[in-house]
């Protein structure tokens, strides 16, 4: 029998070709997919390893905040460090200050960056310090700082350059020194200025009696666990002593838990439509070669084999195929994670990574994933295999049934019917979990009706090509629709491909459209000076104030952001002056009012939540470790500009000596220009690190900007799996170009041309390709107008995109076609009649 596979596999080796490079496509995607997240675990993991320099322990302040790892914690009194100093087994202790400190370039604008903006002390101890020195020297005096190699080089700033920091106060600092994080020219991309201690005293902690940390060195011979029992007893309630092992596993249980774990999900989403899609290639080979092969099939049935043997002889092809292509794979893969690597990289997703790490994980996923999709996508064809009758060996057999079975059109029609119920009732009532069911019965109906569909629709599509093309038309529709089962299969890989590439664009415009509607109902105004997302950037709340008086502006409202505790959980909550804010947004208020400055307010949605409502008095810690009841004063319905929680400005600011607004919404006077307004508007915030000066369109098209490099790069792995798809279309048609080379021979022996052969061949292929593009647009839309409705979104799907979709797909299927149709022109006329 072992024998006997390996030849049936060496004879037909260009047709088990396609199900090779599917499952190796496949198994590229996923392997490359899983050793990327290894890689970003283990950048992540080298990073956190290396923050904390050799520090044994961490005293520091015990309220936490924020769930994010770099999340800063409120200040501790500054008479800790000499407390610390004093206990037994402590080699040294420096303290630490950090804040929010944003560098500006040499043309006076605020450096950019994804990850924090933070000035600090220079910490002496280089034991202690996980930042060193590549050039210059430390400060000295308080106006000195030392800035990350990163920052420097995209400011184009150099040692002895003058320029600025924003604490947020404007600072003239002289540049002394480059650093360099471990062998990183930044922690990932966080932006440190580092003052001398002095300056960082004056300038980012506001005063001496405040420090942000302490970092300890233990004596030889002490261990991590052991100093911090010893530091413990002589601190103050609300500051803790923490060892560096459990600093380094706290930030990485964050990161695996919320970005890590998000990234890995996404990533093994995307591999699987790529497995989906080959498994569905792989299928329609095994289907074609085995009905195809019904004549030897039963040969060996004659000649006394058992179902069960005819079963094994199909899988251990498959398990032949599977090993080859997935051992390929897992090395393709290493290949792939480089070029996503690159790709992440360019569009500065994530963090720095570099080399590469496979973890023995991903191998103990990919290689039986592998396996095991290619022999379940081959167990029905085998199973069919195996029923064939001895005596079909005697007689001429039909390859495939011409017609879907009455049981294949009762339960796809089932299935249709609970997949549009299910997902129209989720997006109907808003139940996300409802209309993702909704969505995966769509898919399952779609693959049990395809055959049922194929038929019609092939000989509809092909309808226009027997006008245009005559003959070669005509032949092409009839080939596509002879054979609803092949040409189904073929074009579900199709339609799962481009049905997710469409889902992604409609819900990516949806996305925005409810962006583009929250701002539009509640800000009115035509101006936005904008700083940015980055809850340590921003400018001086200063900017505000100053830009009232311009006689262009009527009324203007800062607003920033921060973290803090919540009816005891960690929220992200946004800052302001409720009675301001009320005159430049309409925050849709449902109960309560924004008259005062003290206001504070909740969404309707942590409201309902929590069973607030106006009056409730709701307990806040702050991250200095101060609590205290708020009451809530209103209750608002829009949140897509302040969130679920508006904390007063009168009550943050009590709590943080670097009060920060990262956006400021302007009203203009009247009879002002909004030109007039934006210049004016735009010198006043250029010593404040000149933030964008934005028209509400503009502001708009910024909250999805950070989106849109990981949009891309999404896209591209999509599209790998629909090249995947198009290789199963060629696959099918070389196949069926052998099927049928007997009568391909007797076309060319009437007078069929060579370009009538391959006309008629590219035709076949693009009407397989519009009925797996049309399908996929069709699933692709209703699934993203579900899951977009499900989560209040509206329905806003891109008519450019879609039809450059509908497009690409017809084009590729043409191409798809160039080798079999090339192949089919060229087949001898004598031996194609004489083939078997």
């Amino acid at each position: 029998m072992i024998g006997l596979v390996f030849k049936e596999l060496w004879g037909r080796k260009r047709r088990m070709a396609g199900s090779l490079v599917a499952v190796f496509l496949g198994v590229t995607f996923l392997t490359g997919t899983l050793v990327l997240g290894d890689t970003l675990a283990a950048s992540i993991d080298g990073y956190f390893s290396k923050a904390y320099g050799n520090t044994d322990v961490t005293v520091r302040n015990a309220t936490k905040v924020s769930d994010a790892p770099w999340g800063a914690r409120g200040q501790i009194d500054a008479s800790v460090l000499d407390d610390v100093r004093r206990v037994d087994g402590v080699a040294n202790a420096e303290p630490g200050i950090q804040g929010s400190g944003q560098l500006l370039a040499k043309d006076g604008t605020t450096i950019q960056s994804r990850g924090p903006r933070l000035a600090g002390n220079w910490v002496t101890d280089p034991e202690l310090n996980p930042y060193h020195l590549v050039s210059g020297r430390a400060p000295r005096a308080p106006d000195e700082v030392v800035i990350n190699k990163m920052f420097a080089d995209e400011g184009d700033l150099k040692v002895g350059d003058r320029t600025a920091v924003l604490t947020p106060q404007k600072v003239p600092v002289t540049v002394v020194g480059i650093s360099k994080f471990g062998d990183e020219d930044a922690f990932g991309e966080t932006s440190f200025t580092a003052f001398s201690l002095e300056g960082a005293r004056e300038h980012v902690a506001k005063g001496t009696d405040r420090i942000s940390s302490v970092a300890v060195r233990a004596d030889d011979g002490v261990g991590q666990a052991e100093l911090a029992s010893r530091i413990e007893p002589v601190l103050p309630a609300g500051v803790e002593a923490v060892t560096n092992k459990a600093q380094v596993e706290e930030g990485m249980s964050l990161v695996e838990s919320g970005f890590l774990r998000v990234f890995r999900i996404v990533l093994a989403a995307f591999g699987g439509v790529a497995l989906l899609v080959a498994a569905f290639s792989i299928h329609n080979t095994f289907a074609i070669t085995m009905a195809q092969r019904t004549r030897e099939s039963a040969l060996l049935r004659a000649l006394g084999a058992g179902r069960r043997q005819v079963v094994a002889i199909v899988g251990f092809e498959a398990l032949v195929v599977g090993g080859a292509a997935t051992a390929a794979g897992l090395a393709g893969g290493l290949g792939f994670a480089a070029l996503l690597r690159q790709l992440f990289t360019q569009f500065r997703i994530g963090i720095a990574m570099e080399g590469l790490t496979v973890a023995v994980s991903s191998v103990l996923i990919a290689v039986p994933v592998g396996l095991v999709v290619t022999l379940v996508a081959a167990l029905g064809p085998a199973l069919k295999a195996s029923r064939v009758p001895p005596l079909a060996a005697l007689r001429e057999v039909a390859a495939e049934a011409p017609r879907p079975s009455e049981t294949r059109i009762i339960v796809g029609g089932v299935f249709a019917a609970v997949a549009v119920g299910t997902t129209v009732f989720g997006a109907v009532t808003e139940q996300m979990a409802m209309a993702a069911a909704g969505a995966l019965v769509t898919v399952v109906a779609m693959v049990a009706l395809g055959p049922v569909a194929a038929r019609p629709v092939a000989e509809l599509l092909g309808g226009p090509a027997a006008r245009l093309r005559g003959v070669p038309g005509t032949l092409a529709r009839d080939n596509a629709a002879r054979s609803p089962a092949r040409t189904a299969g073929a074009a579900t890989a199709l339609m799962i491909g481009v049905g997710v590439v469409t889902l992604m664009t409609v819900f990516i415009g949806s996305l925005r459209a409810s962006l583009e509607d929250g701002v539009a109902g509640s800000f009115k105004g035509p101006i936005v000076v904008n700083a940015g997302n980055n809850e340590t950037g921003g400018f001086s709340t200063a900017l505000a104030r100053e830009a009232a008086k311009l006689p262009q502006v009527r009324d203007v409202a800062g607003i920033g952001t921060g973290s803090m505790r919540v009816d005891g959980s960690p929220s992200t909550v946004s800052v302001a002056d409720p009675s301001g804010l009320r005159r430049v947004l309409d925050l849709d208020v449902r109960d309560g009012g924004l008259t005062g400055a003290g206001t504070f307010a909740v969404s309707a949605k942590a409201a309902d939540d929590h069973g607030w409502r106006v009056g409730t008095p709701v307990g806040v810690t702050f991250a200095d470790g101060a609590s205290q009841k708020l009451t809530v004063g209103a209750v608002y319905e829009n949140t897509d500009i302040t969130g679920d929680y508006l904390v007063p400005r009168t009550v943050w600011d009590a709590h943080t000596r670097q009060p920060l607004d990262t956006r400021a919404f302007v009203e203009l006077a009247p009879g002002a220009s909004v030109a007039s307004a934006r210049q004016a508007l735009t010198a006043l915030a250029k010593p404040y690190g000149a933030p964008e000066v934005q028209s509400r369109d503009e502001f708009v098209a910024a909250q999805t900007e950070e989106m849109s490099g990981f949009i891309t790069v999404v896209y591209g792995m999509l599209i790998l799996a629909i090249v995947v798809a198009l290789l199963g279309i060629a696959n099918t048609l070389s196949l069926a170009v052998h099927e049928r080379t007997r009568e391909l021979g007797l076309l060319r022996a009437v007078g069929a041309t060579r370009p009538q052969i391959r006309s008629m061949v590219r035709w076949e292929s693009v009407i397989v390709a519009l009925f797996g593009t049309g399908g996929g647009l069709g699933l692709g839309v209703f699934l993203g107008w579900g899951l977009g409705t499900a989560l209040g979104n509206p329905f806003a799907p891109s008519a450019a995109t879609i039809a450059v979709i509908a497009a690409v797909g017809a084009v590729a299927g043409a191409l798809a076609a160039i080798r079999p149709a090339r192949r089919a022109s060229r087949l001898a006329i004598l031996s194609a009649i004489s083939a078997p």
